[in-house]
């Protein structure tokens, strides 16, 4: 009997064997008509709960939009604060400050390169007009 209560209970995933046990099994003929009936019944009824959900949800999205206009907002105004909190959430981060750190000192040295050649160049030509 506990060998039965526990095959019950298993959470093992099935095998290929028992999906063909379970596929190949006839479940309507197990079934007594009382309890097709109650089966018929409970599908009825999920289906229209299902059915006044669906339309519950779609009166909010209504109303929803329906706020949302009355408060001015809409999808792009909604896309920008998006992106402005994302943005500034970004910033804030730990890497986004050493990134941004590294690059500008990064920046700073290279202005600080192109600006030697660029005087370098210039003494160049300075030198071969004189000459």
């Amino acid at each position: 009997m506990e060998a039965q209560a526990r095959g019950l209970l298993e959470t093992e995933p099935l095998q290929g064997r028992d999906e063909d046990t379970v596929a190949s099994a006839d479940f309507p003929s197990m079934l007594s008509e009382e309890e097709r009936e109650e089966l018929k019944a409970e599908l009825v009824q999920l289906e229209d709960e299902i059915t006044t959900l669906r339309q519950v949800l779609s009166a909010k999205e209504r109303h929803l939009v329906e706020i949302k206009q009355k408060l001015g907002m809409n999808l792009m105004n909604e896309l920008k604060q998006n992106f402005s909190k994302s943005w500034h959430d970004m910033q804030t981060t730990t890497a986004y400050k050493k990134t941004h750190e590294t690059l500008s000192h990064a920046g700073q040295k290279a202005t600080a390169a192109f600006s030697n050649v660029g005087t370098a160049i210039s003494k160049k030509f300075g030198d071969m007009r004189r000459k």
